[in-house]
């Protein structure tokens, strides 16, 4: 008997934090439960690439500004990413817009880290 291994799949996921006054201060009050989390999936290789996302006026800044994030996730389904997202701190705690939350299979052109 055969055993087969699970299909992975690559998704793009764009999180996109709430734009209410106190988002950033949400962001910052969770930040570090939310790197934990990254870290082991980071270990186990679902998270491949991943990091927040900016203002433009950071670059040009010592202060930067967390507006979201963005990642790629390895699964084998995008309801697989998508319960993943939901149970991320930065979701369960209002800091990602769930309305604006967008996953989207991703290919590869270039060689991946």
């Amino acid at each position: 008997m055969s055993s087969s291994a699970a299909t992975l799949h690559k998704f793009f996921v764009h999180a996109p934090d709430k734009t209410d006054p106190d988002a950033f201060a949400r962001r910052l009050s969770v930040r570090s439960k939310h790197l934990e989390g990254a870290k082991k999936r980071i270990e186990e290789g679902t998270i491949r690439v991943g990091g927040a996302l900016l203002t433009p006026e950071s670059l040009c800044s010592e202060q930067k500004k967390m507006i979201g994030s963005a990642f790629i996730i390895e699964a084998e389904s995008i309801e697989t990413v998508q319960r993943m997202v939901e149970n991320d701190i930065y979701y369960t705690a209002g800091v990602w817009d769930p309305e604006r939350i967008v996953i989207l299979p991703f290919v590869s052109a270039t060689p991946f880290p």
